[in-house]
């Protein structure tokens, strides 16, 4: 039971967290095309967004464990509000702006929220840690479960009750603002070790290269991610001028991405014996 009453603490704000985000995918290009923004204006405002994710992503995990991981979860939605917020600007530097705050937020999002609950479950708690993957498996799920909802809820605003693009981006702050005040109120401070940034790079750099098989992984992962980016920009241009509702193609998207999930969990269980080799 207490266990339970910790995963529920922890599902209340990364969950939250995880809906702001999810919200937030469908409309984003149509709202920059909304504004009347060129392609290759719309494909700078991405590319800013992606290059302040690589490279807040670099220091995320030093500044997380020096400021403190309750603290960068509260930080989290604060930027990620503002970055809704910039939404409602027609200024492109604004806009510009928003998407380096999305960066930062996107980079705290994938890193504070799990170092806090393994920092909480292994030294506070003292639960057994081969109950770890048992949360984020089932946080794994909701997420997929969520992110079909953003879909069609983000249809919803933008489309049934004709409030334009930007409103799935202004729903998502009531989300994020109660995420930063459960944290607040619920979670406990935790801290990690204060490493010299530069050891950190450097330690990551000689793993990386003193195994091919670490070398080989990132760059099919990048190859796959680029893939991904690529995908990511086009699919609104492409579809949109057919009528498509894009918040419906969105939730279809994260349904055929959870079935994937599920498909996989299935061939590698051991029915099946289907082990990667």
């Amino acid at each position: 039971p207490a266990f339970r009453r910790f995963q529920r603490g922890y599902y209340c704000v990364y969950l939250l967290a995880l809906a702001a985000d999810w919200l937030q995918g469908p409309y984003l290009y149509k709202l920059y095309q909304h504004y009347r923004f060129l392609e290759g204006q719309i494909a700078i405002l991405y590319v800013c967004g992606f290059a302040s994710s690589v490279l807040f992503g670099l220091v995320s995990s030093s500044l997380v464990d020096r400021l403190g991981r309750k603290k960068s979860c509260v930080l989290f939605s604060f930027t990620y509000s503002i970055c809704c917020l910039t939404k409602l600007s027609q200024d492109y530097l604004v806009l510009v702006a928003g998407r380096v705050l999305g960066g930062l937020s996107t980079a705290l999002l994938f890193s504070a929220f799990e170092a806090w609950y393994v920092h909480e479950h292994v030294e506070r708690y003292d639960f057994p840690t081969e109950w770890i993957p048992v949360t984020f498996s089932r946080a794994a799920f909701w997420n997929n479960i969520i992110a079909v909802g953003a879909g069609g809820a983000a249809d919803f605003f933008a489309e049934w009750l004709g409030l334009g693009p930007v409103a799935p981006f202004m729903v998502s702050i009531p989300l994020l603002v109660l995420s930063g005040v459960f944290a607040v109120k619920n979670w406990d401070e935790n801290y990690g070790k204060k490493r010299a940034f530069s050891k950190t790079c450097g330690d990551g750099l000689k793993c990386l290269l003193s195994d091919q098989r670490i070398l080989l992984l990132g760059t099919i992962q990048a190859l796959f991610e680029s893939v991904i980016y690529i995908f990511i920009f086009l699919w609104t241009p492409v579809l949109d001028p057919h009528g498509a509702p894009l918040g419906i193609v969105f939730s279809g998207f994260m349904a055929a991405s959870m079935l994937g999930s599920s498909l996989y969990h299935l061939a590698v269980s051991k029915r099946y014996h289907l082990q990667p080799v």
